[in-house]
């Protein structure tokens, strides 16, 4: 994102940056089960069918459809067998694979199959649910979902893979990689790789920093579609939800190394939270003009370089893994992103989500919560929880 560059003013620093608090809008959130599991699919798919706990049904307004359907543990053995009996019933002309998923048995289906509304193509995901087996049902529950539309429809391709790749079969997943991502882009194995900027190294996955920006760069492509709808702020807002969960558990490590060689002596929260604001705000300033214009987290934490948005998110999520609550606020106004955590103190403080937090400049080398005040009007910033 672009944002003007000031020079910082130390002297008479009140006239140019902001200390007041006021309200921050937030926007929607992903969708919860009560067989654990969570979806996040794009902006504009509404609910349009089925029993609302074991049956669902989601009609996008881009011509998408959707299908979720749980099977108890005594209705299908295994992944394998539901796939067979999908494949038979559809009379489906796709293929299908299988992998695991985070330890979970999980398949992917290649849709193409004649329905009632005609020739229709995408694709579906099976996988293990994580709910404890009960009296009659021995097996693990399966969760089936089907993302398709129309044949020929290659635009919605993207909004499939976005769709299935938000589910999160137990909360444990929510903040990993998507089913689909993984997939797509096996991990690999884990290599020790220097830390910009910290005289350490984190161990990282090998493919970890290819995969985030795979997704950051999908995604985008996704958020692109409602740039001129009225569910724009919904859809930038899943756009870093998407980042968030994908990066949480990849960046686990440098967040770990990050904190050991910054915490030291043991600091008080805002006091280690200004010391990471200091490591971001050392990164080379870059953006990518041509794609997403956003450095996936891996990538800026290991080469010290991004954009605002890639600092502020880089920020906020070694803050959560250091049990700080955290968040972001973005501004198209403003073009503009910066980091926003919970903590005490004075400083210029956002209210959103119930709770006021203080700010973050991640560009700019000015301390933790202030703002410029140019930039301090409300009706110019969002609020954006990530979980």
């Amino acid at each position: 994102m672009y944002i003007a560059k000031f020079p910082v003013i130390v002297r008479g620093l009140l006239c140019c940056l902001f200390l007041g608090s006021f309200p921050l809008l937030a926007v929607a959130a992903p969708l919860a089960s009560a067989w654990g599991f969570q979806i996040d699919p794009p902006e504009g798919y509404q609910y349009v069918g089925g029993d609302g706990r074991d049956q669902f049904s989601f009609q996008s307004s881009l011509g998408a459809r959707l299908e979720l359907k749980i099977y108890p543990g005594n209705t299908y053995a295994s992944v394998p067998t539901v796939v067979e009996d999908i494949q038979r019933r559809l009379k489906n002309q796709g293929t299908s694979e299988y992998f695991v998923y985070r330890k979970k048995q999980a398949a992917i289906l290649q849709l193409r199959f004649l329905g009632a509304g005609g020739l229709s193509e995408g694709w579906g995901l099976c996988v293990e649910l994580d709910r404890p087996a009960v009296s009659g049902n021995p097996g693990k529950p399966l969760l089936l979902a089907l993302a398709y539309g129309p044949a020929g429809r290659q635009d919605l391709q993207i909004l499939h893979f976005s769709a299935l790749d938000s589910i999160a079969p137990t909360p444990l997943d929510r903040r990993a990689p998507g089913p689909i991502t993984e997939y797509t882009y096996p991990r690999g194995n884990q290599r020790y790789i220097s830390v910009s900027g910290i005289d350490a190294e984190a161990l990282v996955y090998e493919y970890d920093a290819e995969a985030a920006q795979a997704v950051v760069d999908r995604e985008f492509q996704v958020l692109r579609r409602y740039m001129n709808s009225p569910l724009w702020k919904e859809a930038w807002t899943r756009f870093y939800r998407a980042v968030y969960r994908d990066s949480f558990d990849r960046l686990a490590h440098i967040a770990f190394t990050v904190e050991r060689h910054l915490n030291i002596p043991p600091l008080e929260n805002r006091d280690f939270a200004n010391k990471v604001l200091e490591w971001v705000q050392s990164f080379q300033y870059e953006r990518d003009l041509m794609g997403s214009d956003f450095i996936n987290l891996v990538s800026a934490a290991l080469e010290g370089r991004g954009d605002c948005d890639s600092r502020s998110m880089l920020w906020a999520v070694i803050l959560e893994q250091a049990d700080i609550p955290a968040a972001l606020m973005v501004s198209p106004g403003y073009s503009h992103a910066m980091g926003l955590a919970d903590l005490p103190g004075t400083g210029a403080h956002f209210t959103f989500a119930g709770k006021s937090w203080l700010t973050a400049e991640t560009i700019d080398k000015i301390a933790l919560g202030l703002i410029r005040a140019h930039m301090s009007d409300v009706n110019y910033w969002i609020g954006i929880a990530f979980e």
